[in-house]
């Protein structure tokens, strides 16, 4: 030091000093923090607890993107494999409350059933679709989501999404807003995750009055919204539209990099059976309602060409943006054009089909955006087109199942269609529908009724309801509802075998053989046991169908080589092969009476009538 002068290189030391200290200090707190377990590791999928061969979404992945935590919402339990087994085919779908299959959840949302249709299509291939979408949020968990799933292995990533932008978290008019600036967003998102960052939110939100805490007797909506008034056009419109283009172009520009195929829908909602939620008086004559009303004059008429148009511009003009601009689906079809491995799924025209004239309404929607089942099933119905016409999937589709067919073999019980209905009569009471419950309604006492009012409220758990279902179901020997009830759960809970095995039991009590063996087959695919590859072979067997049941005894002896009684059970049935044979064209009694013996004697009694 010279005249009492720091020098340069002192300096230098003493800015590093007092530059580098507090960072020093921040990163042994966070280490800290974590090393104590505070907070919450906010990674989009965690290990199972329940077992750790599996992953599983993370209950605090949504934390992150709601300012208050309360209104924070939780995904469903789909766990798949930390190891991806061989011959899988591994779907994410990402998106918001529609793409979770709200109100039904479970076996109503879309995902499920895609999933039951193709495995059911492409039997010799093992489908996991597992849906990590939420209600409540926008385009920036669904990009935030997407680029964590590129790591586990997926084989396509299902994408719906667009009409929570304004009031989603995040969102222009939402009450979990931070800014438009994209970048600060995105920063404030990545410091939640720090531990530290959750230590100042706590401490902050301890000094808040109780006055200030979430409002939990208002829904969800009511909750997240808070520019209620969005001009169409007006800087807020457009913002909204720019935040949900950049992001899903970040989306997709990030998958076409990681050579991850995109399925990419655009987006549906009521246009001709909901009225606008706020019109702006200001200006009548080109307002929400007057073009509602137009609409429906037209619509009476028979001029739908001017309905629709009519009921679109209305849709535009509602100031509560709960409904998508149709800005969103330009976008959508444009990013499809744009990147070569993002698939267009369009679902707004397969909806159009299946609407009268083509105008969207109560036919396929139970409100503003949320499909009934019938909907539900056409959704997917668009993305299973989109998926088959990719040949992504290079399998051999033994049997395709059509629409018409999924829609009559779905697992959706009467229960999941009463729950749904009473969720939306429930929310409807509410802000902004504003639609009090009829007076004069009551639930009815039927077992359906009972367990569908006891769901809603939240008395029992979906299994729970799908358990006394299926108890009820075999008292009363309803053998049709007790499997769709057992599919139901083999869909929620896909690594259970002994659901595989029932529903294998009672197709094949119902008559159905062809399900029967598929089910059958999976169960031995999971768990590769004698009385597995046994059930294969007795279905066979008692199905009169003695050729097909050969290779899967054949599998059985090498399992146990040292088994006499399937060495005997394997020449009497090639016995009965060599009769059948014999009898196809002359009759013989003395024929067919050896045959119903050897059936008596391997355990087939049901073939065996068939001589007798």
């Amino acid at each position: 030091m010279q005249n009492g002068k720091i020098s340069g290189k002192k300096l230098k030391w003493f800015r590093a000093v007092a530059f580098g200290l507090p960072l020093v200090i921040l990163v042994f707190a966070e280490l800290f923090l974590r090393l104590f377990n505070y907070g919450h590791n906010t990674s989009l999928f965690i290990r199972y607890p329940d077992s750790p061969d599996y992953w599983v979404i993370n209950k605090y992945a949504s934390e992150r993107y709601f300012t208050d935590t309360a209104n924070a919402t939780k995904g469903s339990i789909e766990p798949f494999k930390v190891i991806k087994a061989k011959n899988t085919f591994r779907i994410f779908v990402l998106g918001e409350s529609t793409t979770a299959g709200y109100p039904y959840l479970h076996n109503g949302s879309f995902h499920r059933w895609l999933q039951y249709r193709l495995m059911h299509t492409y039997p010799g291939l093992q489908f996991e679709v597992i849906n990590v979408s939420l209600t409540a949020v926008n385009s920036y968990t669904v990009l935030d989501f997407g680029k964590q799933v590129v790591q586990y292995q997926p084989d396509a990533v299902l994408v719906y999404t667009g009409h929570n932008e304004y009031y989603g978290a995040l969102g222009i008019g939402s009450t979990s807003h931070i800014a438009n600036n994209r970048l600060l967003v995105k920063t404030v998102l990545a410091l939640k995750t720090l531990r530290l960052v959750q230590l100042i939110n706590n401490t902050m939100r301890s000094f808040k009055p109780a006055s200030a805490d979430v409002d939990q007797r208002n829904n969800l909506m009511e909750r997240m919204a808070s520019q209620q008034e969005i001009g169409y056009q007006s800087n807020a419109y457009k913002a909204g539209i720019d935040q949900f283009k950049n992001n899903m172009d970040e989306l997709c520009n990030f998958m076409q990099q990681q050579k991850v195929p995109v399925f990419l829908s655009t987006l549906v909602s009521n246009q001709k059976d909901l009225k606008p939620f706020i019109s702006e008086p200001s200006k009548l004559a080109v307002s929400a309602d007057n073009q509602f009303a137009q609409a429906t004059a037209s619509y009476l008429a028979g001029n739908y060409a001017a309905a629709k148009q009519h009921y679109i511009k209305a849709k535009e003009l509602d100031l509560l943006r709960f409904r998508a601009p149709e800005a969103m689906n330009q976008t959508i079809i444009g990013l499809a054009e744009k990147y070569n491995n993002v698939h267009l799924v369009n679902a707004l025209e397969v909806f159009e089909q299946y609407s009268p004239h083509g105008i969207l309404g109560s036919e396929t929607l139970l409100e503003h955006v949320h499909p009934n089942l019938y909907g539900y099933a056409l959704l997917s119905e668009a993305f299973y087109q989109s998926i088959k016409e990719s040949r992504l999937i290079k399998a051999h589709a033994e049997k395709e199942m059509g629409l018409a067919e999924l829609i009559n073999k779905m697992p959706v019980t009467k229960v999941d269609s009463l729950y749904g209905a009473y969720t939306i009569m429930m929310l409807q009471a509410g802000w902004p529908f504003n639609k009090p419950i009829p007076a004069g309604f009551k639930r009815g006492n039927s077992i359906d009724e009972q367990l569908a009012g006891a769901l809603s409220v939240n008395r029992i758990s979906w299994l729970d309801a799908m358990s006394q279902l299926f108890k009820y179901s075999m008292q009363v020997n309803d053998k049709k509802t007790a499997l769709k009830v057992v599919e139901a759960i083999m869909l929620e809970k896909p690594k259970k075998t002994i659901y595989l095995i029932y529903a294998g039991r009672l197709s094949f009590e119902l008559g159905d053989t062809a399900n029967s063996v598929y089910y059958f087959k999976k169960a031995y695919e999971l768990e590769p046991s004698f009385t597995n590859i046994q059930n294969i072979y007795l279905v066979y067997l008692k199905s009169d169908m003695p050729a097909n049941a050969i290779p899967y005894i054949d599998m059985a002896l090498q399992q146990n080589p040292a088994y006499a009684g399937l060495s005997n059970m394997r020449a009497m049935v090639l016995d009965i092969i060599r009769l059948k044979k014999a009898t196809s064209q002359t009759p013989d009694k003395a024929a067919y009476d050896r045959i119903a013996a050897n059936y008596h004697a391997i355990g087939a009694d049901e073939a065996a009538l068939k001589y007798n």
